[in-house]
């Protein structure tokens, strides 16, 4: 984008009237609650929820092993699934506020989003054959299991300059929304059912400011959001046998699920409506001072795209019928192997080994230095702080940006 050779300098400071009155000092501003540093300048606010999302991400993806002969179990699926993913996404658009189409902000999608795609969808298709679920075809254009969302995240981030130009982002992005998931013809590629129907939470994490999160942190908020979790769980253990999967994977049409197009429509907002209350909810519970896991949230890309390995070999080895988790003690046991798991996926130290195929240097690949400035393309000045945060990796949400 061209800027005015202008709008760098300083303005001059005005001479300084010492006849003018002398003034009390203003108040000092009350400390932002989101302001608590988590290291290197990244916010100890956001880095805990990525990790936390991630956490429900691996533990959602854990329990289809224990689902059966678990009405519970089943209720409690189905609310980390209501509300998991949407967090993650909006987070990510959050995060991506700052993109456009300059070849330094395409280098780093390519580099974040693209390349570890292209890499872990081959991963994941031999380790399929190797496991002898599906066969060994590399297929780029139909995400294997979770690598629906960097499909999914690349996407959207190039709409994102067409969403951050029209007067009502939202709007369009629920109504593209509702008519995916009324149209039974839209292509299994590319994720494409996905990519529509969560398409809203993105878009309205491109709107949001600090002051909508420090909105939520709010004690009133907090409290609030127990109630409305519980009676969701409440509520879910009654549905739950009633309520097929299809609508909060959002990956089918209403058609597909033999229901007529108008309820996919109203399924789909009534849907939106209870992911952001209880994202609002989530949200409302992260830490926003600096935890013990606070530096995992950086590595949430690992976690993201490794646990699901261990969770495919769990279900192809049968796991849970030979070592029989089928029980309160077993699902207990599946989800802190999760939690710990993911815990391990997203250390520093996962994070530097994946750094080859998770966050490669394509600096020679493209226009200019890797320092970001490109040539005929911007100033070359050091980054804002908001663009800065654009580089976190949050998958899902969580790391690719989560």
């Amino acid at each position: 984008m061209l800027q005015s050779p202008l709008e760098h300098q300083r303005a001059a400071l005005p001479a300084l009237d010492e006849a003018a009155p002398a003034r009390w000092p203003s108040r000092p501003k009350a400390p932002d609650p989101l302001a608590d540093k988590g290291g290197a300048g990244r916010d100890a606010f956001f880095d805990n929820a990525k990790y936390l999302a991630i956490v429900l991400v691996a533990v959602g993806h854990s329990w289809p092993l224990v689902l059966a002969g678990s009405r519970a179990t089943e209720a409690l699926y189905i609310l980390v699934y209501v509300f998991h993913m949407p967090a993650f996404i909006l987070i990510s658009g959050y995060f991506s506020r700052s993109f456009d189409m300059r070849p330094e902000k395409m280098m780093r999608l390519v580099s974040s989003v693209a390349v570890p795609y292209v890499v872990f969808q081959t991963a994941y298709a031999v380790f399929f054959a190797t496991t002898g679920d599906r066969d060994v075809a590399v297929r780029l254009l139909s995400p294997y299991f979770l690598m629906w969302f960097l499909m999914a995240l690349f996407l959207w981030r190039l709409l994102t300059p067409l969403f951050r130009a029209i007067t009502w982002p939202v709007q369009v992005s629920l109504l593209i929304a509702g008519a995916a998931a009324a149209t039974p013809d839209i292509s299994g590629q590319l994720s494409a059912q996905r990519v529509l129907q969560f398409l809203p939470f993105f878009v309205l994490g491109l709107r949001l400011r600090p002051e909508h999160f420090r909105l939520v942190q709010r004690w009133p908020v907090r409290w609030a959001a127990l109630p409305v979790f519980a009676l969701s769980a409440v509520f879910l253990y009654w549905a739950a046998p009633r309520t097929q999967l299809g609508w909060v994977y959002r990956n089918r049409s209403a058609q597909y699920m033999d229901q007529p197009w108008w309820l996919g429509v109203l399924t789909t907002y009534a849907m939106f409506v209870a992911a952001l209350v209880l994202t609002a909810g989530f949200l409302a519970w992260v830490p926003r001072r600096r935890m013990w896991f606070t530096v995992l949230g950086a590595g949430t890309i690992g976690g993201y795209l490794l646990h699901g390995f261990a969770v495919k070999y769990a279900s192809s080895a049968q796991w849970a019928e030979t070592y029989h988790l089928g029980t309160p003690l077993g699902r207990i046991a599946v989800t802190l192997a999760a939690v710990a798991l993911v815990t391990v996926l997203c250390t520093p130290p996962v994070r530097r080994a994946l750094r080859v195929v998770a966050e490669p240097d394509l600096s020679w690949a493209f226009r200019g230095g890797a320092d970001g400035s490109v040539s005929g393309t911007g100033s070359g000045k050091a980054e804002q702080p908001e663009a800065a945060e654009e580089r976190d990796r949050v998958p899902a949400g969580a790391g690719a940006r989560l």
